[in-house]
């Protein structure tokens, strides 16, 4: 990392900015796999992270010299560690992986099977994927180093990779997806219908009918996604297709219910999304239609009323602050009736709702009220 950065935060009142720049800083020094002997160095080019994958591509010095390109993997376990234990195992030293890569010109896409290994020093199952493990003529590797390479090893080369590592610069995306490993910790056993974390079975959402509510507009993902591309613009959000529902978050009986109370959401960003943000999108409440009342259970969600006005719904106590609102019974997506409070909304508003928070819409008016959202996994 440059060092101008570090002369930047000297002075305080840029220290509010340290957060924007700190994870990349951080990655520039941090403990990688060859770093046990001062004989290797990384120079880190470029950093992504999702809810539980980081990717880092870069290259490797070897006694102050370039050695080659490399891409380095960490996947932190949690939600892999919870499908085992719902079978009533544990994770062991190592898990099974598939990745595919592909370049900023989408041509050449590469795949392959990889092992991942538990390194206590990050608490992550790791593997640096090497474009070589031969040392420059006439030296040889570290013997601190020298056992962690090799064939499904730590620090491992994967000919059937090697295409996108060989520019790695180029290098777009990565999807993602990791596995129990074949035999069982600590028994050696054989796994039983080894369980997959495939983004925890992840869908999105895509405009391929107007037809409201219609299956056809969920798509099967089921891997992760981690995008090296460095910015999005989109100069009229507004004319990405929405996908529409109908009763969205509105139980069977519910007198809420219409045929006629459609919802539109677009869905501008989901996938190429880091960290544990899930989506972004835009929603339309056309006039006199509603957004169920809903819990969000491991999710929080920020809205931000854009234009229009309306009527929102948080449960009593979620915010204190709500008491001199009116208050009201609302039926509960699949959930009993709650007590809430009806508080007024217009462009400007915003509502924020953690995991546990209950909120929910109503546009009693003749326009349209429309907000936008994110939303993403708690911690």
């Amino acid at each position: 990392m440059d060092v101008r950065f570090d002369e930047l935060f000297e002075k305080p009142e840029n220290e509010v900015f340290r957060i924007v720049f700190f994870p990349d800083r951080i990655y520039h020094a941090r403990y990688l796999s060859a770093t046990r002997s001062s004989r290797y160095r990384y120079a880190v080019s470029e950093v992504r992270s999702g809810a539980v994958l980081t990717a880092m591509k870069g290259q490797v010095y070897f006694g102050g010299q370039p050695l080659c390109n490399m891409l380095r993997l960490e996947y932190s376990a949690q939600r892999l560690l919870e499908l085992a234990r719902e079978h009533g195992r544990s994770l062991g030293p190592q898990l099974r992986a598939w990745c595919k890569l592909w370049t900023f010109e989408g041509a050449g896409a590469v795949e392959s099977n990889i092992v991942l290994h538990h390194d206590a020093l990050v608490g992550a199952y790791c593997v640096e994927l090497w474009e070589t493990l031969e040392p420059p003529a006439g030296s040889a590797h570290d013997y601190r180093v020298q056992p962690l390479m090799g064939r499904d090893n730590v620090i491992t080369r994967v000919p059937a990779l090697l295409p996108q590592l060989q520019d790695i610069k180029a290098l777009r995306g990565i999807e993602f997806a990791v596995r129990e490993d074949d035999t069982q910790y600590p028994t050696s056993r054989p796994t039983q219908d080894p369980q997959w974390d495939n983004n925890f079975a992840r869908t999105i959402q895509a405009p391929n009918t107007q037809e409201p509510s219609s299956g056809q507009n969920t798509v099967d993902i089921k891997n992760y996604l981690l995008d090296f591309q460095r910015g999005f613009f989109s100069e009229d959000a507004h004319e990405v297709a929405p996908v529409r529902y109908r009763n969205a978050m509105l139980n069977d009986g519910d007198p809420d219910r219409s045929d006629g109370n459609v919802i539109e959401m677009r869905w501008v960003r989901q996938r190429e999304l880091g960290s544990d943000v899930v989506f972004f999108h835009e929603v339309t409440i056309p006039p006199h239609t509603i957004e169920g009342t809903h819990r969000h259970i491991g999710s929080e969600e920020l809205y931000y009323i854009v234009d229009g006005e309306g009527i929102a719904y948080m449960a009593d106590g979620d915010d204190p602050s709500n008491d001199r609102y009116p208050l009201v019974t609302r039926n509960l997506y699949g959930l009993d009736p709650t007590p809430c409070r009806e508080l007024p909304i217009k462009g400007g508003s915003v509502i924020y709702t953690k995991s546990g928070g209950v909120h929910g819409i109503r546009n009693p008016n003749d326009k349209p009220l429309r907000f936008v959202a994110f939303l993403y996994q708690g911690a």
